[in-house]
C-alpha cells in the first residue's frame, strides 16, 4: 500500500562501510544544498553512522528510526538513520580500507532496503553511496555493480527493463551502451539493437532534463570510428545503422564520431559552447574518462531507465582516505542535487 506523504524523501545508502561512504554520507547530510526540497533519511547501520559523523566532524544529533514512516515527521538539525532488519552485529569489526565480505553484504542489504521501500510508496529517489564490487563478490552478491543490482530488483518478478548509465556534470553528459564487462565483452555486446536502445533511452533522459530537442552525438568503437572499415566495422554493421534508425524515428542523433575528439566537441564550458547536449559512448571506459578527468567534485552517476530516481557520486570507495575525516563530499552533494531536480 502506496503511503500518501506531504514531502519528498530521498534515501541514501551507506555504501562500503570500509570506505568512504559513511563519511561523505554524514557530510551531505549535514550539510544539504540550501535550496534542498526533500527530506533524507541514510539507510544503515546506526553505530557505523555514528562512527562516520566523528571521522566527518559532523556535529549534529543522530536519529535512529525505527521506521521510515518516522522520517515524515523529521526535525532539522538532524542525521536520521533507518537500520534494515539483518544487519550484522559486528561491522564495526570490520577493518578500515580493506575488502570484507560483512561490508559487501551489509551495503547490499542498504541498497535492497531502500528499493523495497521507495516500491512500497515509502520514498521517492535514490542515492547510492560507493560500493566495493570485489566485497560484494566476498559476500556471494552476484552483480557486479549498482547498476545491474537495481535493474534485477526494480524488475520485481517481472521484465528486466534496459538500463543505462550515465555519467554528468556541469560540462558534459554521457551514457553507456555497456558497463561492467571486460572489453573483450563489451566489443562482443556491440549491437544495432542495443545502441539503438541506448540512443531512445538518452533521448528520453534529456527530454525528462527539460531539453526540447537533444543533440546526441554517438560515438564509435574503433580509432577514428574504423575509418571506413579499415580499423574495425562495428560502426558500419551497428552504430551507424542504429543512428539511421533513430534518426527515422526524429531523433537528432548523429555520428559515429572519432571517440578521441568528440568528447572535447561535447563540452559545454566557459568560452566553449558544446555542440552536442550527451554523448553516448559504446564502452564503459571510453565515456567514463573524459568525464572524470574534468573532475570528480561534481560529476554525477545517474540510472536511466530504472521505475524511480537513483543518482550515486562520481568516485569508488576510497580505501586510502578511509577514517581519516578528509573525503570530499562534493560529488555526494551534487548526486543529491540531482536527484532532487529530478523529483521536482
Amino acid at each position: 500500500m502506496k503511503t500518501q506523504r506531504a514531502n519528498k524523501l530521498i534515501l541514501l545508502s551507506m555504501g562500503d562501510l570500509c570506505g568512504i561512504g559513511p563519511e561523505v554520507v554524514a557530510k551531505a547530510v549535514a550539510e544539504p544544498a540550501p535550496d534542498l526540497a526533500a527530506k533524507l533519511c541514510v539507510i544503515g547501520d546506526v553505530a557505523v553512522m555514528r562512527r562516520a559523523m566523528d571521522w566527518a566532524g559532523v556535529k549534529l544529533p543522530l536519529l535512529s528510526l525505527s521506521t521510515l514512516d518516522e522520517a515524515e515527521t523529521l526535525p532539522p538539525g538532524c542525521v536520521a538513520v533507518w537500520q534494515p532488519e539483518g544487519m550484522a552485529a559486528d561491522l564495526l569489526a570490520c577493518p578500515v580500507g580493506q575488502i570484507d565480505a560483512r561490508a559487501g553484504a551489509a551495503a547490499a542489504l542498504c541498497i535492497a532496503a531502500a528499493v523495497t521501500a521507495i516500491q512500497a510508496g515509502q520514498a521517492d529517489a535514490l542515492v547510492t553511496a560507493p560500493i566495493h564490487k570485489e566485497a560484494l563478490h566476498a559476500a556471494g552478491v552476484g552483480y557486479p555493480g549498482h547498476t545491474e543490482m537495481l535493474q534485477a530488483m526494480a524488475a520485481n518478478g517481472g521484465e528486466v527493463a534496459p538500463v543505462r548509465m550515465m555519467l554528468a556534470n556541469q560540462e558534459l553528459r554521457v551514457v553507456l551502451v555497456t558497463i561492467h564487462c571486460s572489453l573483450r565483452q563489451a566489443i562482443d555486446l556491440i549491437s544495432l539493437e542495443r545502441v539503438l536502445e541506448t540512443i531512445r533511452i538518452a533521448q528520453r533522459a534529456m527530454l525528462n532534463f527539460g531539453l526540447k530537442a537533444p543533440r546526441i552525438a554517438v560515438a564509435g568503437l574503433n580509432p577514428h570510428a574504423g575509418e571506413g572499415g579499415l580499423f574495425g566495422d562495428e560502426e558500419i554493421r551497428h552504430i551507424a545503422p542504429a543512428i539511421a534508425r533513430a534518426r527515422a524515428e526524429g531523433i537528432d542523433a548523429s555520428g559515429p564520431y572519432a571517440p578521441d575528439t568528440v568528447f572535447m566537441r561535447a563540452r559545454d564550458a566557459l568560452g566553449h559552447a558544446g555542440e552536442f547536449d550527451v554523448v553516448v559512448a559504446m564502452t564503459h571506459d571510453h565515456g567514463l574518462i573524459p568525464v572524470k578527468y574534468l573532475g570528480v567534485e561534481q560529476g554525477v552517476n545517474v540510472s536511466l531507465g530504472l521505475p524511480f530516481v537513483r543518482t550515486s557520486p562520481d568516485h569508488g570507495t576510497a580505501f586510502d582516505l578511509a577514517g581519516s575525516g578528509r573525503a570530499d563530499a562534493s560529488s555526494m552533494k551534487a548526486a543529491l542535487a540531482m536527484a532532487a531536480s529530478m523529483l521536482a
